[in-house]
Order: C-alpha cells, then structure tokens, then sequence
C-alpha cells in the first residue's frame, strides 16, 4: 500500500498550511511526548508507511525507541515494539486502553461497531463478551463438540489422500477445511471472507484524514460496501433460515450457537437489547474468527518446516513415538507431543496471526512508560516487533523450535514476548479452540502424509515474504505434493 503518490497533488496546499502551522500555539512544554518521526502537514507520517505497514513501522522503531509517537492525518497513534510496553498497554494500564477507535472496516463489516471485535469498551461489548465465554467457548462447549471437529478432520484427511501424487496448493484446502468445522456452506464464502480479512487490515486514509474520506482515494470505501451487502445477504439467509426451523419444531431446543443468539435477542431482560443486526455481527465474529488464523498458522508452519528439513524429521520422530503407526493424531495426545507445540509456538512468534492486535484506544489520558498518551489516542501492538526482540529471544530471525522445549512459556496472555491471541480484557476468546484446530491439523498433515516439494524446487525456494492484511499470508502460497504413510489397513477401522 505504497501512498506516497498522494504527496504530489497535495503539495501546493501543504506549503499553504505550512506557513498557517507556524502561527498555531505549540502544544504543552510540559507534557513529555513519545518519541517518533516529525510528521508532515494533513498526512501526518503516512508517507513512512510501506505496503508491509508491520515492517515500516518496526524499522521505525529501530531508531525512535520500543514505544514511538507517529500521527496518521492529525490523529495521533503510538506503537509498541517490546513486550515491556506491550505489558504497559494490555496489563497495567489495561483499563484505559480497552476500548477501539471507530474506523471504517468497523462501520462497513460489523454493522456499525456491533460484534465484539469492534465494539468499544462499555456495556454493550461486555455484555457480548459474557454471551460468548460462557455459551460459545467454555471448556464443556468446546468438549461437546469434538465429535464435529474429530468428522471434519476425517473428511479433511481422506480428501487429502485422494490427491496423493499430485500437485496440492495446500492454503485452499486449509482454509476449505477449518471452514467446514464451524459451517458446512462453503463455496461463495471462502472468497468472501479473504477479502474480508484483507480490507479489514488496510490503512484507509479516509480514517485518518476525514475531509477527504469522500474521495475514496484507495477504493477501499467502495470494496467494503460492495462486500458488506454480500456478507448481509448470506448473514440473513443464516438467521431467516434459524427462525423457519424454529417455528417448524416447535418445543424443540437446539443447541446451534446461532439459535440461542436469537433467543437472546428476545431477552428483555438484557442490559443492552440485542437486534437484528447484532446477532448478525455476532454470526459473523464466529464465522471469522477461528478460519483464516488456524489456517495460516499451520500454513506459515509448514512453509518452516519444509525449509528445515531437520525440524520435519525430528517432528516425525516424535510422532512415530508416541502415536506410532497406526492410528491418526487425537486432541488429548498433545501433552506428550511437546515438540509439535514447540513448532507452533515458533511459527506463531515469527509469523503471527495478527502482525499488529487489533487496535486499542485511549478513553483518557495516561502516563506509560514516563511519556504522555492523550485521550483519543490509538495503540498498535507491533506483534511482529516483539517477536523479534533481541532481548527476548536469541538468534530472533532463525526458526529454532528447540528455545521452547523444557520452558513452560504461555501464550495466553500472561508473557507479553509471544501474544498470538492478545491479552487482557481484549483477548481472543476462542484462543482454545484456534489452538485445539491448529494443533490436530498440522500434527496430522506431519504424521499421516510425506510433504514433497514439487519438481525442481529446493527448500530456500519456499517464499517466507508476506502479503499484508489482517492476518498475514506467505506472498505466494506453497504447492506440495502428499504422499499417504500410514499404513492402508488401519485407515478405514482407526480414523480417529
């Protein structure tokens, strides 16, 4: 997303407001402000954004310090590359900084900041919060449905032998199969929901520079509501089609998430009525929320693996151990599979979900790490930064499995060096079931196939350069070829 173009129609109207901004009164010598780059008139400091924002902003950080002041238009947004200043923002100061600026992938996708990723902080947002824990992810829920997940892994890994010798892009069947784990509608929505991740991430300029939001200059206003009226049209075939049911089997209680949703909208009980459109922002934060994350980790972590030939023979190893040869891989194995965990763990510290949390927002002033943070301020976590800490981790650019095994490091949100679900009151909720998903997938696609590279290509060939979004894909996706090792016999009478 290179915007540098955008300096030249705006030139002549900057050297006017350059000579106006000199007569402006300065602001308060007595506030100590982050450090960062002086910012130019009306862009602020969007012309040191790159088409990876993640990494222009941590070379940034490489001069101005682990927490740096940037403006983007007039608005002022601090960034923190180090898990101290993470900690500061998510722990200490937690309760200031829990709430979400209003930008417009907000307004277009989560019909007007409605879902609980969007929502800002007060009574609205924990009421969501307090549906989705304890009815959506609480341990027993997720226990339920391991019958689910155990068919859809089944399915998933006899596609998968069916295409043995030839050449798979694994990303779409990935993505195809932590899919179908939560809803079996596939085809029109696997598109929908990439761009969705896509534009949910851009850096849109009308946010930051309102007077010209109007012009659309990067067309993302338009994408958006182009693919907000097709994710309305599927979200209200799902709720239309809950309510028909309901009324042709009467008495009937249903377990689906989406029906207690819209018996809760009929709650006058509530604090915060739920409508229409909430209980279709809260669909769509299921939907969303556990695909394109499981799926690109345990894609970024194969693209490791097969670089490092070493890690795949030792992963193997452990595997043939502990699961030996004739049976799949099942969620309660996990605890004696430490290295396959160590290997996600990796991937997710060099190659996280979401590069940067999503974004956090002063609701007053604050003072963290001895600087001053105005209210109206927005917080990026650098979390692509933090992983690659020096003082953190050792040899930080290296894929090195091994710095996991025998520690008892968290990634839940208590050690601020590895945050692939955030932390604090804005943590992920379905951390548990991403982990559970990812875990049996990759350990599986390891332990039942031998990956091939496909002709000609060696292991420094795989593409580690990333495509930017929400959450960040490898540039080109890898394509293997999946040759089934277990042994025949025990496929049909083990699976699972």
């Amino acid at each position: 997303m290179e915007i540098s173009w955008l300096l030249l129609p705006l030139l002549y109207i900057m050297a006017a407001l350059a000579l106006i901004l000199k007569i402006i009164p300065k602001q308060n010598p007595n506030r100590k402000l982050p450090p960062g780059p002086k910012p130019w008139p009306l862009i602020g400091n969007f012309n040191l954004i790159g088409s990876i924002p993640h990494q222009s902003l941590h070379f940034l950080s490489q001069k101005y310090g682990e927490i740096m002041l940037l403006k983007f238009g007039k608005f002022p947004v601090v960034v923190a590359s180090s898990p101290e200043i993470a900690k500061q923002f998510l722990m200490i100061h937690d309760t200031v900084f829990a709430s979400r600026p209003a930008l417009a992938a907000g307004n277009y996708f989560s019909y007007n900041y409605s879902d609980m990723s969007f929502a800002p902080y007060g009574p609205y947002w924990r009421q969501t919060r307090k549906i989705f824990l304890p009815k959506v992810f609480n341990a027993r829920k997720l226990e339920s449905f391991e019958p689910v997940r155990v068919e859809e892994m089944r399915n998933f890994l006899s596609h998968l032998r069916s295409l043995s010798g030839k050449r798979v892009v694994l990303r779409d069947h990935l993505m195809r199969f932590t899919l179908s784990s939560i809803n079996r509608i596939l085809d029109e929505l696997i598109g929908m929901f990439d761009e969705w991740f896509f534009l949910t991430g851009v850096f849109n300029i009308g946010d930051w520079i309102p007077w010209l939001n109007f012009l659309d200059l990067q067309g993302y206003a338009k994408k958006m509501k182009d693919l907000r009226k097709k994710l309305d049209r599927f979200l209200n075939f799902v709720i239309d089609d809950h309510l028909d049911r309901r009324k042709e089997e009467k008495g009937l209680n249903s377990k689906d998430v989406v029906d207690k949703l819209l018996r809760l909208a009929e709650d006058h009980n509530l604090e915060v009525k739920l409508t229409r459109d909430c209980v279709k922002a809260l669909v769509q934060n299921l939907l969303l929320g556990g695909i394109d994350t499981s799926s690109t980790t345990v894609e970024w972590s194969i693209h490791e693996i097969l670089r490092h030939p070493w890690v795949l023979q030792k992963a193997k190893e452990e595997l043939d151990r502990v699961i030996g040869r004739s049976r799949w891989v099942e969620e309660n194995d996990f605890s004696q599979l430490p290295y396959i965990d160590a290997i996600i763990m990796e991937s997710m510290r060099l190659h996280p979900l979401a590069t940067f949390l999503a974004p956090h927002y002063s609701m007053e002033d604050c003072k963290v790490a001895g600087y001053d943070i105005s209210k109206g301020t927005m917080v990026l976590i650098n979390t692509w930064s933090i992983g690659r800490d020096p003082t953190s981790w050792d040899k930080p650019e290296q894929f090195l499995p091994e710095r996991f095994m025998g520690k008892e490091i968290d990634m839940l949100g208590s050690n601020f060096a590895l945050l692939p679900f955030g932390s604090g009151r804005r943590r992920c909720p379905g951390y548990n079931l991403g982990l559970k998903v990812v875990r049996t997938t990759l350990a599986n696609l390891l332990h039942g196939f031998e990956l091939q590279l496909v002709d000609g290509m060696k292991a420094e060939d795989i593409c580690i350069e990333e495509e930017y979004g929400l959450t960040t894909h490898p540039k080109e996706p890898l394509e293997i070829i999946l040759e089934p090792t277990l042994y025949p016999i025990f496929i049909e009478l083990c699976m699972f």
